[in-house]
């Protein structure tokens, strides 16, 4: 499995709009691609004032359907992202291969 980690700081003031839009729109249409099992969205603790920081973590089932994402996806929802909050927030991604799970 292939974990995709996108980690926004996002404007105080927009905040809240832009993780309204995040549950509502942007996650489902990334949902949508059929790419990934599943998604979460998570709460960064300890960021620096200004704004606040989440991690969204996709999981996909393969490195090749992460990569269906990225050639046929990607960028469509990345500049409507970019557009709608254009100046307000800052993102980096991370790619991490899952080499085992531990649950309980």
């Amino acid at each position: 499995m292939i974990l995709y980690n996108v980690t926004v700081s996002i404007d105080d003031d927009i905040q809240e709009e832009w993780l309204d839009w995040m549950k509502k729109k942007h996650i489902p249409d990334v949902m949508n691609t059929n790419c990934f099992l599943e998604c979460r969205i998570s709460r960064v603790h300890g960021e620096e004032e200004g704004g606040k920081t989440y991690a969204i973590s996709y999981i996909a089932p393969s490195k090749e359907k992460y990569d269906e994402y990225q050639e046929k996806h990607a960028e469509k929802l990345q500049q409507e992202h970019s557009e709608k909050f254009k100046d307000k927030f800052a993102a980096f991604r991370t790619l991490l291969t899952v080499l085992e799970e531990f649950k309980q």
